[in-house]
């Protein structure tokens, strides 16, 4: 068990950066700290997958010196999955901040509960 745990250690290090993402965002009442838990576990899936996709012994997919055979090379797919995860999870966390922030304008607090509350007693008072 503690031998696959040294030769599988990426994939361990990103189920646990999961595993401390999702906890923050279950446990944090903060907006902030869960939008800091989401990245982080968005980097541990990032992580996961460039792992995934790495292959001991063979190069980038960039035809270098006339060597064409597909067992020479990585695949390609994990990467640009990686990339266009990255760039989803920028412009989510961008969307989120925006949000986080009109919140804090309306209701002075990052407390999801507090704004809970005080969206209900707006509510009760329309």
């Amino acid at each position: 068990m503690f031998h696959n745990f040294l030769i599988n250690n990426e994939e361990a290090v990103a189920i646990i950066l999961f595993g401390i993402g999702f906890t923050m965002l279950l446990f944090q009442r903060n907006l902030i700290k869960k939008l800091i838990g989401m990245n982080i576990m968005d980097t541990g899936v990032f992580l996961f997958l460039a792992s995934m996709g790495y292959i001991e012994g063979r190069k980038a997919p960039i035809v270098v010196d006339g060597v064409t055979e597909m067992e020479a090379y990585i695949n390609p797919v994990p990467a640009g999955l990686v990339l266009t995860g990255i760039v989803v999870s920028v412009s989510v966390t961008a969307i989120m901040l925006s949000l986080t922030i009109r919140l804090y304008k309306r209701y002075h607090s990052l407390d999801l509960d507090v704004i809970y509350e005080l969206s209900k007693h707006q509510e009760e008072d329309r």
